[in-house]
């Protein structure tokens, strides 16, 4: 295995971090999800493999990913030799408080993921989202006392405009409040909007860039148009399986070309191409079976060619991003 420095920290990371949204209780919307029981062998594969990087969230399968990752993570190791992360935004009840960055709900919502996770503390807390309704530096402040009760090391953000990232980076500074350590952003072969903004912020501030989906929702996996369990089920992700933007259905071509030209699966190669973008530190795998995990893992050694990148990256014609 592979370790870098998250971003300017002293935290050392596998450079392949373990997603856990694909594990929790089977729930209409994903019922694809694993349980306890399945999901064991492919935790103990990352582990083996020397993974050490495991991210989840409190909103995966209604808070029993964490439950599972929490489970499994005690039977793996010690506490310290894991790094573990989740995430605060998304609802986890109806009605008002249930979901966002205030401070009630920052301050509620850690101590119910370390509930679930059975643990005193994560060592990456982060923003799943921006949250418009709740002024910024009530959401700094929060979580800088998250970190202050010694309930989380690190802070980090997910999909946001660079600008909003900026201004919450600057609001913490300006008050000595902990600035995020790490960016949890979409980058991949068929999705490289944030090449444009969020990229270049983050290697001049120092971030770690932790990228979602690096497979582009599995598309990037397989020739255009093949159905599977989850493209065919998940409702909640439907429209990144069928997405066109960005001349989607020519770079899965590319890709496919290129793996067969390298003997290689396609998976591979497009995680190659992400683990080789300037700034990245561990793109987050999600895994369902256990050749998901080995494709992860061999990446690390398929080093590309200059013109197998420009082949790679030829097709992609770039859009106008309205929502994360």
């Amino acid at each position: 295995m592979q370790y870098a420095r998250f971003g300017k920290s002293g935290l050392e990371v596998s450079r392949i971090c373990f997603g856990c949204m694909s594990f929790g209780k089977v729930m209409e919307e994903r019922p694809w999800v694993l349980g306890l029981d399945d999901a064991r062998p492919l935790f103990r594969r990352a582990w083996e493999a020397g993974i050490n990087f495991f991210d989840t969230a409190n909103v995966y399968a209604a808070g029993t990913s964490e439950e599972i990752t929490g489970t499994i993570l005690k039977e793996l190791a010690p506490r310290e030799e894991i790094v573990l992360a989740t995430k605060v935004f998304f609802p986890m009840r109806p009605g008002p408080n249930g979901r966002g960055l205030s401070r009630k709900a920052i301050l509620g919502e850690i101590d119910n993921s370390l509930k679930r996770l059975g643990t005193e503390y994560v060592d990456l807390y982060q923003i799943h989202r921006f949250d418009p309704f709740t002024p910024v530096e009530e959401t700094m402040e929060a979580l800088h006392d998250v970190v202050k009760a010694g309930k989380a090391r690190y802070i980090g953000a997910s999909s946001m405009f660079a600008w909003q990232f900026a201004k919450m980076q600057h609001i913490a500074e300006l008050n000595g409040w902990t600035k995020f350590a790490s960016m949890q952003n979409q980058l991949s072969l068929v999705y490289r909007e944030e090449e444009r903004e969020m990229m270049p912020l983050c290697r001049d501030q120092g971030v770690a860039v932790i990228p979602w989906s690096p497979l582009g929702g599995g598309k990037l996996t397989r020739p255009w148009g093949t159905e599977t369990k989850r493209n065919t089920t998940d409702r909640h992700n439907k429209g990144m399986y069928d997405r066109t933007e960005g001349n989607a259905p020519e770079v899965v071509a590319a890709v496919e070309k290129v793996a067969k030209a390298r003997g290689r699966s396609m998976a591979e190669v497009s995680l190659a191409w992400v683990l080789q973008v300037n700034g990245v530190t561990s793109p987050i795998i999600g895994v369902s079976r256990m050749g998901h995990l080995d494709d992860a893992i061999a990446a690390l050694d398929l080093v590309l060619d200059a013109e197998e990148v420009a082949a790679l990256e030829a097709p992609y014609q770039t859009f106008m991003v309205t929502s994360l």
